[in-house]
């Protein structure tokens, strides 16, 4: 997920929600949801994307109140999964404050708040918090963390990495996967990856690479997710590393309620749409629509640690 105002939030959420899809016949998760970010109840959520094949679900934190909502909400639902994080974008707005330089300049929180700097005491705290969540056993990864280089300048990617690096270390010490967001890093966050060591399960959300990084990404054991955005007109490049991603190594997500795929680009995102994404992504890679479902099950288990 991409760092969003909460006015941004409200006018997807505006829009009239897409039909539901034809039914999958097996079941696969969507490995990377934000429920807090959606109109419906939770449990309306959830009952929705079970009626269409989609189970479990995994909630994913942005910043410390998220992520502890995250907790609690998998901690009432058998079928979600929580994940725990700063995202990439919160590290310099914790350090440095909204507006600072090297920070996004319409940032806020999604009550429109503009923060205060805080320093590194306050990223300790937040940082002390996700470790604690993590620790949970509901929560299976720690995630969204990573690098985002899209609108960040200098001084906060130097927060970005820092924060990255803790997460790192808190995802090997819990045993739990790492859940990357990666825009415009690449290179940053393989190298920081290898420089840190990763952990056993590696998840790189909404996969935005080449055939290149996705050839990467294989040879390393990193998983790959992809979202609604693979199924978009202008989306050759991400479609052919989804067809070199090996199957083993494929997850499926929403990011919701963002990247909506085709043909419902704009509307709001919810998890009753992966279909519609699962099954581009099999007809990029040429497989029988059950056979990557399989493989995708099977992998969401593997990367969290469920089997």
């Amino acid at each position: 997920m991409g760092k969003r105002s909460g006015s941004a939030v409200r006018n997807r959420n505006a829009q009239t929600p897409p039909e539901p899809p034809e039914p999958l016949r097996v079941a696969v998760g969507d490995s990377h949801t934000h429920m807090d970010m959606q109109t419906p109840e939770v449990g309306a959520i959830v009952a929705a994307a079970e009626a269409v094949g989609v189970t479990p679900l995994m909630q994913v934190g942005v910043d410390v109140s998220s992520s502890q909502w995250a907790a609690a909400t998998a901690a009432e639902y058998p079928a979600v999964w929580a994940a725990a994080a700063l995202h990439p974008n919160e590290a310099p707005r914790i350090v440095h404050g909204d507006g600072a330089p090297g920070v996004e300049a319409d940032d806020t929180d999604w009550a429109g708040k503009a923060r205060p700097a805080g320093g590194q005491a306050a990223l300790e705290d937040a940082l002390a918090e996700i470790d604690r969540l993590a620790a949970l056993p509901q929560v299976r990864a720690v995630g969204e963390t990573g690098l985002d280089y899209y609108r960040t300048g200098s001084e906060g990617a130097a927060a970005q990495q820092e924060s990255f690096r803790r997460h790192i270390g808190i995802a090997k010490r819990h045993g739990r996967a790492l859940m990357i967001h990666d825009r415009d890093a690449h290179d940053d966050v393989l190298s920081i990856l290898a420089e840190e060591g990763a952990p056993e399960a590696v998840v790189f959300h909404c996969f935005s690479g080449d055939a290149e990084m996705a050839k990467i990404c294989a040879d390393n054991g990193y998983f790959m997710s992809f979202a609604g955005n693979v199924t978009f007109a202008g989306a050759e490049q991400l479609r052919e590393a989804a067809a070199l991603a090996p199957p083993e190594l494929v997850l499926v997500e929403t990011d919701a309620p963002f990247l909506t795929p085709k043909p419902y680009r704009g509307r709001p995102n919810a998890p009753y749409l992966v279909p519609y994404t699962l099954r581009a992504l099999a007809a990029a890679k040429g497989m029988a629509e059950d056979d990557l479902a399989r493989a995708v099950a099977a992998n969401g288990r593997r990367a969290f640690g469920l089997d």
